[in-house]
């Protein structure tokens, strides 16, 4: 593995996590909120610092930090909320896309001989280390901007699925 993407104790890092296909899920807020409730509950109970996120339809951005294991925490987010979503998906009778957005979790997890049967998030991570000031300003610019570069809305702040909001 690289040395930048190496993830130590105490470090302050930007990751994006993506959903496999780049499929967009996060468009239902029900699937958003089962993320953000998840991030939140790492906060309080994994000691996971999130200095900055937005999440856009296909993927997520954060700065963050922990006193704990990193690459642990970001380990069981994905598990846990890539299970959830699904499950979400399955029983939600108001979604057109059910049968398929389920065939491309089943047809991407069958390519991975880490799951058993969906996959819900791209395996990698690749976390950036933030110790030099000007990555960690274009970063959040980057992270707070992605809403806005791609025509959701005018101005991040307007976005609700961001710390700039």
């Amino acid at each position: 593995m690289s040395e930048k993407y190496k993830i130590y104790q105490d470090g302050l890092f930007f990751v994006t996590l993506t959903v496999v296909g780049w499929i967009d899920v996060f468009t239902r807020r029900e699937y958003a909120e089962e993320v953000t409730n998840n991030l939140n509950y790492c906060s309080e109970k994994k000691g996971l610092r999130i200095y900055s996120f937005c999440l856009m339809p296909s993927h997520l951005h954060m700065i963050y930090s922990t006193d704990g294991n990193l690459s642990d925490i970001l380990r069981d987010f994905k598990s846990y909320t890539g299970k959830r979503v699904i499950k979400l998906i399955e029983n939600n009778p108001q979604e057109s896309r059910k049968e398929w957005l389920l065939h491309l979790f089943k047809y991407f997890g069958r390519r991975n001989s880490h799951n058993s049967n969906f996959q819900f998030w791209q395996q990698h991570n690749h976390p950036l280390d933030l110790t030099n000031t000007d990555m960690l300003r274009q970063k959040q610019e980057y992270i707070h901007m992605n809403p806005v570069n791609a025509g959701i809305v005018t101005e991040p702040q307007y976005y609700t699925l961001s710390s700039a909001n």
